[in-house]
């Protein structure tokens, strides 16, 4: 069967599952009424944003929600992609499925992370699809599927209490195969989908035509001893250079508390987070503001209504606790490898690195080589393509868009 044909049946098969968005009144008149009666703390001059994000931030932001932001108008933006709604085992996973525009799309399933949701992938949904239409080669076109990650968002209720990155590989593989009939796909992913896709790159590379990363973590990332700390206890080390010294406290100031308190106090924050839409903003507003190349000015990188989006669509789902338990059942849950076989994520693999996520002491133009010299990095990989860009932060296909569009067609040019 010709990729065109498989595509024409899958259309057909899936007409059935069409998803709209469509949120009832009563939950946005509950989610005013929730941010008008917020109990703001007692601060004292945390207006500097040393403490986390400023009170009068907040503010700002939340009377827009209340008094600005249309969603309405959000909900028919969202409706405007081509979204369904499947159960694969037992699990509902929404999607969106953009067909391409050329001799022979292939499909490609992107995965977000958190506190994304799908919509991360909306700049280069276009240019994949439809390269000649964006200045590019329509032999490089892709099928592009973005599910939202189980639990997450419009993949909702999740039903079950111990999903993580692995069994989602699970579930996106017989979405690929067994729902959308295909016998070979591409994946791509950044963040916790990385995890993802780099787990479909292990145990079903036979399957696939290669993968793309937008961040190189390794599966067994939660896992041993200290599966709430990245650093695994190591310390800064004796007679670091000032810029080492740096550069590892940012990274432990970045992502410390988000990591140690989802796998530690998972169920005690989702308390908080459920019941305010407020206190949920405020936690998933740190991580856009500390993790993008944003320097402390977040709408810098994601506008306004981007962002409120996003937490209307956590908040009407009410899919906060269920996304934030699949960092500690990747613990709970651990990975355990398909194979004992080396490069032990066997598929081929395009990386993009972004400037702002360098390891300490390494530069752009070193990033590429500093990788390939890393023995940690060794066992893990087959990369077929390395590409590494100045600009952009954690967020790789919002941030840099272009970055991504490159690095994926880049990629898969040559497994095709």
């Amino acid at each position: 069967m010709s990729a065109t044909e498989n595509t024409a049946t899958v259309n057909t098969d899936l007409e059935q599952h069409r998803f709209t968005v469509s949120i009832p009144q009563e939950t946005i008149d509950d989610l005013k009424d929730r941010l008008r009666n917020t109990r703001w703390p007692a601060d004292i001059d945390e207006n500097d944003g040393y403490y986390g994000t400023s009170q009068a931030y907040m503010k700002e932001l939340v009377a827009y929600w209340i008094d600005q932001y249309d969603w309405r108008a959000a909900e028919r933006a969202l409706n405007e992609a081509n979204q369904y709604r499947v159960t694969v085992d037992g699990t509902p996973i929404h999607f969106v499925k953009q067909d391409g525009v050329g001799p022979a799309p292939i499909p490609l399933v992107m995965s977000h992370g958190w506190p994304w949701s799908y919509r991360e992938w909306s700049k280069v949904i276009g240019p994949l699809t439809d390269p000649a239409a964006h200045g590019g080669d329509p032999a490089d076109a892709f099928d592009v599927i973005v599910p939202s990650l189980a639990g997450f968002g419009f993949s909702t209720p999740a039903g079950r209490p111990d999903m993580n990155f692995w069994k989602m590989a699970e579930l996106w593989h017989k979405l690929m195969t067994e729902h959308l009939g295909h016998e070979r796909y591409a994946a791509a992913g950044a963040d916790y989908g990385a995890l993802v896709t780099s787990q479909l790159g292990h145990k079903y590379a036979n399957d696939l035509y290669g993968i793309w990363l937008g961040h190189a973590i390794h599966l067994d990332l939660f896992q041993g001893e200290r599966p709430w700390d990245l650093t695994g206890g190591a310390m800064v080390p004796t007679g670091a250079s000032d810029e080492i010294r740096d550069g590892i406290l940012t990274f432990q100031d970045r992502y410390a508390s988000h990591v140690a308190v989802h796998i530690l106090d998972n169920q005690n924050l989702a308390y908080g987070l459920a019941d305010s839409p407020v206190g949920m903003l405020s936690w998933i507003l740190r991580r856009w503001t500390k993790w993008s190349e944003s320097n402390g000015d977040v709408e810098s990188v994601f506008p306004r209504e981007h962002l409120i989006t996003n937490a209307t669509i956590w908040w009407v789902t009410n899919s906060i606790t269920s996304s934030i338990r699949s960092y500690v059942n990747a613990n709970r849950y651990p990975w355990t490898p398909s194979h004992d076989r080396t490069p032990i994520i066997e598929a081929p693999t395009g990386l993009t690195f972004l400037g702002n996520e360098n390891p300490p002491g390494v530069s752009t133009a070193q990033r590429v080589q500093a990788f390939l010299d890393d023995p940690a990095e060794k066992p893990w990989y087959n990369p077929t393509y390395l590409n590494a860009h100045e600009h952009g932060g954690h967020f790789t296909p919002w941030e840099n868009p272009e970055a991504v569009i490159e690095d994926i067609r880049a990629t898969f040019r040559p497994l095709r």
